[in-house]
């Protein structure tokens, strides 16, 4: 007798979804650990070199013969090629931009370390790091976020960011969210750190503090559909099935901890069926997400719907330890004020956010969804067929 589990057994996608977050989390953390004190190496080669440099007549020449010495001793090594040893200088130089280091990094992590760790780094002296004092921020920065994450990670970062707030940034996303070097490039070049957290939401009226600012961060605005090419006139039950067909993409663009349950969900309620859009559960906010895709521009009624199906899922499928449901309505096109308005007497958690799509072919290309008329087309050809056998 089989005892296999169903695989689109509800509560088995969702404990999946927690175990590999728990796996990625795991190989994330073995990673740092291997990487932390070679890191903090780099650091201080970073800072010798920099003060070689200072106090001598040496240029930049003198990085390939110290690349060529180094790798004469340390054969088995691969982090003293000239490139790498340019890149460790790089990296030193990127997070000490005068004096920007010390202010950002202690509003970083003042709030996840110990207030001892914090102390540690307030009462340094300004991180200039005066030529007799440069090794010193390595001790004092064991738990700095840079030193947490991998070193290709860390090159990904300073070479794709042009500021220390939106480096942190994307430091402070790979640490939580343990993200793989590919995942942390596309959400730099997706520009993720214009998006995030700025959906228009009634979560801080709706939700706890502690989940709120959560859930907030969890949504975006735009979401990018780039990855879709749909003809020119396309409708939702299109979009809809386009996602669904590229899903890695789309979990992707909605980010960490979603996993997907179904689209055209089904909710029987007093013998009617109504049907989600799509509809999602997220790890990290440990609730269901409810998604409606508009292709079109917002309408206030359309929150109206949402908060049905928010309810009706809190109802039918929450778990007692699932937080509440969250609806989020993405559209073509909205206006932040009529949002407002709209979502103003809302009781249900949801955000509104915009989608863009920019591949889209032109209007003689036919939908992927036939036509009406030719359904009712193909089935009178079928029964002339069938008839025209019988005479």
């Amino acid at each position: 007798m089989s005892n296999l589990v169903d695989k689109n057994n509800i509560g088995y996608k969702k404990w999946l979804v927690e175990l590999k977050a728990k796996v990625r989390s795991a190989q994330l953390k073995a990673a740092v650990k291997v990487n932390t004190e070679l890191l903090k190496f780099y650091w201080e080669l970073g800072a010798e070199i920099m003060e070689k440099q200072e106090n001598s007549s040496w240029g930049d020449g003198f990085l390939k013969q110290l690349s060529n010495d180094l790798t004469d001793e340390f054969p088995e090594m691969k982090g003293f090629s000239h490139r790498n040893i340019k890149y460790i200088k790089q990296w030193y130089l990127f997070w000490n931009q005068g004096n920007i280091i010390r202010q950002q990094a202690v509003a970083q992590i003042g709030e996840q370390k110990s207030q001892q760790v914090v102390d540690g780094i307030t009462k340094q002296p300004d991180l200039q790091f005066e030529n007799t004092k440069r090794q010193q921020p390595v001790a004092q920065f064991d738990e700095f976020p840079i030193f947490q994450i991998p070193w290709g990670h860390n090159l990904v970062i300073i070479s794709k960011t042009n500021s220390i707030e939106k480096a942190l940034f994307y430091v402070q996303k790979t640490i939580e969210n343990g993200l793989s070097r590919n995942v942390l490039v596309h959400q730099i070049e997706s520009d993720l750190f214009s998006r995030a957290g700025k959906a228009v939401s009634n979560f801080s009226k709706t939700l706890p503090d502690s989940q709120s600012d959560l859930a907030q961060q969890t949504l975006k605005d735009p979401y990018n559909f780039d990855f879709l090419t749909l003809r020119n006139k396309y409708d939702e039950r299109e979009l809809e099935n386009a996602l669904i067909k590229n899903i890695t993409d789309f979990l992707l663009e909605l980010g960490e901890g979603f996993s997907y349950v179904g689209k055209q969900y089904k909710l029987t309620i007093d013998n009617e069926d109504f049907y989600i859009d799509l509809l999602f559960y997220n790890i990290k906010l440990h609730s269901y997400v409810v998604i409606e895709l508009k292709t079109g521009k917002f309408k206030p009624e359309y929150t109206g719907k949402l908060n049905f199906y928010i309810s009706a899922v809190d109802d039918l499928l929450k778990g007692k330890n699932d937080n509440p449901t969250i609806g989020l309505l993405i559209c073509k096109e909205k206006k932040k004020t009529i949002v407002e308005y709209a979502l103003r007497d809302i009781s249900k958690p949801m955000g509104i956010s915009e989608y863009q799509l920019t591949k889209l072919l032109p209007d003689e290309y036919k939908s992927t969804l036939p036509a009406i008329e030719e359904i009712e087309r193909e089935l009178e050809e079928r029964e002339d067929k069938n008839g025209a056998g019988d005479e």
